[in-house]
């Protein structure tokens, strides 16, 4: 049987899988609160011609609509892809108490700054179900060159 965190992350990869589908980047990203999806994005960067479309400036966006406002202390983004730096910025300003990722973005991701950029309260976790969702991104790639 799968942890709950895990099981979130097979929902964001299902996310990740529909952004691939759509000939956008596969990441996905979920936010959970008191166990429960209350948001669910992928990339829409293509589609909406949109550089800020990442899955979790959709799934911010989502969550914040749902909840009826900006902050999302009691919430855990479970996002398929390390965050840029644009999207821990944004994360920073939701005070989101967690953010688990999985694969790490050697190139973009937020902690190749070495600089604290979400809020100090949120809890980081890398690493959930990496390789598959490497795996995901490695094969897109592939099938695009």
């Amino acid at each position: 049987m799968h942890n709950p965190e895990e099981q979130f992350m097979r929902e964001a990869l299902k996310e990740a899988q529909a952004a691939a589908h759509g000939g956008e980047v596969p990441v996905g990203a979920v936010v959970v609160c008191r166990q429960h999806i209350i948001a669910r994005a992928h990339n829409l960067t293509e589609r909406l011609h949109d550089p800020t479309a990442h899955a979790e400036m959709q799934a911010i966006t989502a969550a914040t609509h749902t909840l009826g406002g900006k902050y999302l202390h009691d919430c855990t983004l479970v996002v398929t892809l390390e965050p840029c730096v644009m999207c821990a910025g944004a994360l920073f300003w939701t005070q989101i108490g967690k953010v688990i990722y999985g694969a790490p973005d050697p190139k973009r991701g937020f902690t190749l700054l070495r600089k604290p950029l979400l809020h100090p309260k949120t809890i980081v976790e890398s690493g959930l179900l990496q390789e598959e969702c490497a795996q995901l991104l490695s094969d897109f790639f592939k099938r695009r060159r």
